[in-house]
């Protein structure tokens, strides 16, 4: 049985030259391109995913297996957001280092 071939994931910012294939993307998969500004995963010097920074929404390519590159880069954008993670509830209680 053949053995499924691992190929590098460039996750970046999306830029304005990325356009077409954007409009591409989401005429593939059905839907709208997400508002905001856009996170990519590319595959082969393809786009395979756009998910928006400001509300995670996600285009995706159909004929590719995407669910894992969609999570991958929501995983990514909630990672850049550091001030997000350790902002304090309201009414959540501070810890004293934080006073």
């Amino acid at each position: 049985m053949p053995t499924a071939q691992l190929l590098p994931v460039t996750i970046r910012p999306a830029y304005a030259d990325d356009e077409p294939a954007l409009w591409r993307l989401a005429a593939l998969d059905s839907a709208a391109v997400p508002p905001g500004r856009l996170i990519v995963a590319e595959v082969d010097g393809e786009i395979r995913v756009a998910v928006s920074q400001d509300d995670l929404s996600a285009i995706a390519h159909p004929f590719h297996l995407t669910a894992d590159l969609v999570a991958l880069v929501r995983g990514h954008i909630g990672r850049s957001r550091p001030e997000a993670a350790v902002r304090p509830r309201r009414g959540a209680p501070r810890p004293a280092w934080a006073s």
